[in-house]
């Protein structure tokens, strides 16, 4: 009994003295309330102008030169920006380990659009000095306006980092990282000597929080990240844009690993309708998701906290894995 008497003038004593600082906890909360308001005000904004307003303008990207350079050019995403940059009557440099897919996709784009090609044959895997040398003696002396730095690796499937083949280790530090840097440092000379010119690198939405069962991709991609702002800073005044795109899962080879994530639909789009949308934000935004749901999700991950964006990061790589394997053993059965 005596303890329930000194208990209850403990919080009579504790709410007495918050009484006294009402008004700076109504304070308090209001600025906090304010700041949500706000920040999901200005986040629909930019997501409506971002989204909304780039269909409404006309973009014209023969204004940075006659050429464009894509890398990984000749599947999925990096071949819908040759075909949507050639759409634009830019001629296409298309560089691609597959000397028989160059060729395909370098008559596709002359026959559709009418424009010249060039391919130029190399493995980013090697990531040697001569690579890139290589690349540099046969781009010549084009004018090239633009360079989507487009080619990259992913897991075969969400792994342990030490269950992960070490060449795969390889290629996300050598294809995802240093590609960027020296097709970059390559072809970005130029563009700053004309006052002119724009750099596409391709991040993913895997860099906004360390990825558990990814964690090579999703650090490589952070560079990338990383990687492109600075370089914002350091050359927009010299008239250069530099946009990097963190987009989330879309349906290309990359993502062969699940059965959800190749059938296209507005969470997942297929790479023509990714890069459609993409290609529209440049000059609007110097990083973007590209695509209108993936935008969504970003504002999703910045309300989470980190330890429950892991767990659930897990928890859904699971999920994939899972179907992954699924899909393994109805094979088996079939064979």
């Amino acid at each position: 009994m005596g303890r329930s008497y000194e208990d209850s003038c403990f919080i009579r004593e504790v709410l007495h003295h918050i009484e006294g600082y009402e008004g700076i906890l109504a304070i308090v909360g209001s600025l906090f309330i304010g700041k949500v308001i706000i920040s999901i005000v200005w986040n629909l904004f930019q997501g409506l102008f971002t989204y909304c307003f780039s269909f409404m303008r006309l973009q014209y990207f023969k204004k940075f030169g006659k050429w464009a350079v894509v890398t990984g050019g000749t599947d999925g995403i990096g071949k819908e920006y040759c075909r949507e940059l050639a759409r634009h009557g830019l001629n296409i440099v298309i560089i691609s380990r597959s000397f028989d897919k160059l060729k395909l996709v370098a008559e596709e784009l002359e026959k559709d659009f009418g424009i010249v090609t060039s391919i130029i044959q190399a493995d980013f895997t090697e990531g040697t000095r001569d690579l890139y040398l290589n690349i540099k003696e046969q781009l010549g002396d084009k004018e090239i306006g633009i360079l989507v730095n487009n080619v990259g690796v992913m897991y075969d499937y969400p792994s342990l980092f030490l269950e992960v083949p070490e060449t795969k280790i390889w290629q996300c530090i050598t294809v995802n990282m240093m590609s960027v840097t020296m097709m970059t440092y390559l072809i970005l000379p130029d563009m700053v000597k004309r006052r002119r010119g724009l750099v596409i690198n391709m991040s993913s939405t895997s860099s906004f929080y360390p990825l558990p069962l990814m964690a090579a991709y999703s650090a490589s991609k952070a560079y990338v990240d990383w990687f492109s702002r600075a370089l914002t800073y350091e050359y927009s005044s010299s008239g250069i844009v530099i946009q990097t795109v963190l987009p989330s899962y879309v349906s290309t080879k990359l993502t062969r690993f699940s059965n959800f994530l190749q059938k296209p639909g507005f969470i997942v789009p297929d790479a023509p309708t990714f890069v459609r949308s993409a290609i529209r934000t440049v000059g609007m935004t110097s990083r973007t998701t590209g695509y209108w749901s993936h935008g969504l999700q970003w504002w999703f991950y910045e309300q989470i906290p980190e330890s429950l964006w892991n767990i659930s990061s897990w928890i859904l790589q699971k999920m994939l894995d899972s179907g992954k394997l699924q899909e393994e053993q109805e094979k088996e059965k079939l064979s």
